[in-house]
């Protein structure tokens, strides 16, 4: 195989490459307009790999021993912050705290092995969470609820913001259909989201597959007519002999 086959080849392999890239970010472009919010659907799998991926390593036991030292620590810091804070200097810190915070990941994951990824502001109410929930869900006519675990909590007042329920920057919550004992359970098998959805599926992955880092460079093309001529540096002295050295 000559090296012009092989860079044709690999011309053509990054011209699909992109091609993909291009759809792949059309379609979720799509999406957000649609539902108004940026939709990423994986698998489960993968979702607890990436979210592992981002966690600290593994502190010693010894790291989460409660010593003398910790208890006075924390009594000091208890009693400071009841005699020398007042209220007002701790509402001012919490809202300072709470306005680094920009967003909120919310990942949905449902009994078919699949993850809905969701970014929501935090100071948006669990209800946003729900109110989308209803658009995309296969069976919209069938109720359900959200719970986290462990242990296993059911997620029951709406109006609270992900804020304050903890969810920042990001949580894992469970979908499950609230079918009475007894009723057709067809629909707990799944799909649980629309195929119009589903097809979103790694399609972020996708997009960033074909986006170019900055280390890359463009490997230099050369036909079979070009000679290779090494250039000459700045600084390099030629080796010129006088003529009366060469008599």
């Amino acid at each position: 195989m000559t090296f012009a086959s092989t860079t044709c080849k690999r011309r053509r392999f990054i011209a699909l490459s992109q091609m993909e890239s291009d759809s792949a970010k059309a379609m979720l472009v799509a999406a957000k307009e649609k539902y108004g919010r940026e939709l990423h659907v994986f698998e489960t799998s993968l979702a607890s790999a990436s979210l592992g991926s981002s966690t600290e390593t593994e502190e010693p036991d010894n790291f989460y021993e409660f010593t003398a030292e910790d208890y006075y620590r924390l009594l000091a810091t208890k009693k400071e912050e009841k005699y020398l804070k007042t209220k007002k200097i701790r509402d001012a810190e919490e809202a300072a705290r709470r306005s680094k915070i920009t967003k909120a990941v919310i990942r949905v994951r449902y009994p078919d092995n699949n993850t809905l990824e969701v970014t929501f502001h935090p100071s948006e109410t669990i209800q946003s969470l729900i109110d989308l929930l209803k658009k995309v869900v296969a069976h919209p006519e069938l109720p359900f609820y959200l719970y986290t675990t462990p242990p296993k909590k059911l997620i029951k007042d709406m109006s609270q913001d992900f804020y304050s329920a903890g969810f920042v920057p990001g949580a894992i919550v469970y979908f499950a259909h609230d079918v009475p004992k007894g009723a057709d359970d067809a629909p707990l098998a799944g799909p649980f989201l629309q195929e119009e959805v589903m097809s979103l599926k790694g399609l972020e992955f996708v997009a960033q597959e074909a986006e170019p880092t900055p280390e890359q460079k463009p490997e230099p093309v050369y036909t079979s007519s070009q000679t290779l001529v090494p250039a000459a540096k700045p600084n390099e002295k030629k080796n010129i002999k006088p003529k009366w050295l060469k008599m």
